[in-house]
């Protein structure tokens, strides 16, 4: 019970801190934030910052590192044809639906880290979250023989495309909600941006 309400506590300080950081890298960006900044803001000592980070350069790789692996799990059992399913009934994909509602839920940190004071660093870890999933899907339920155009092209277009579309979602103010998003973004994914603009339907 003891190590339950610890572990409750870093969980509260680390999350603290991580929005403190988030605060500070909106005013300042990552390079004008310190350590001193960081305590001040979350009022916490020096003492506890340190006993879960390094520096600054660790709290932001464990900021986005645990981001990545959250985002792991979600997509980590997609079927694109399941997708396909769900899409043609105009309902949205739930695995989809979760990764929206996971982005809404830290959507202060991943409009910071996303945007112009973020971290480019991030942007690659995604796209390339989003190429490895969309890859390994490709490979496992997608004869290469029918492909229109060379996979790795393919792959590139739709790992920027689904980044674009996330930090344009979190730059508007998530005007439209995350079933919405999912519907958008899988209906562009699937059928394409001509299909989805009405040019060949």
């Amino acid at each position: 019970m003891k190590e339950r309400i610890a572990d409750k506590r870093v969980l509260h300080t680390k999350r603290l801190i991580r929005d403190t950081l988030t605060e500070l890298m909106e005013e300042k960006g990552f390079e004008g934030v310190t350590v001193r900044h960081l305590t001040q803001k979350a009022k916490i000592n020096r003492g506890t910052f340190y006993l879960h980070y390094r520096d600054k350069y660790d709290l932001l790789e464990q900021s986005e590192n645990e981001m990545i692996q959250g985002i792991e799990e979600i997509v980590n059992d997609i079927k694109p044809m399941e997708a396909i399913a769900y899409t043609s009934q105009d309902e949205p994909f739930p695995i989809i639906l979760k990764l929206f509602e996971y982005f809404q839920e830290n959507a202060s940190f991943m409009k910071v880290i996303l945007g112009p004071k973020g971290d480019a660093a991030f942007q690659v870890k995604l796209k390339e979250l989003i190429k490895q999933t969309f890859l390994q899907k490709i490979a496992d339920g997608v004869s290469k023989n029918n492909m229109l155009v060379p996979v790795d092209f393919l792959i590139s277009y739709v790992s920027a495309a689904h980044v674009g579309v996330i930090q344009h979602w979190l730059e508007t103010g998530m005007e439209k909600s995350p079933r919405e998003m999912t519907l958008i973004l899988v209906k562009m994914t699937l059928f394409g941006p001509g299909y989805a603009a009405g040019l060949n339907r």
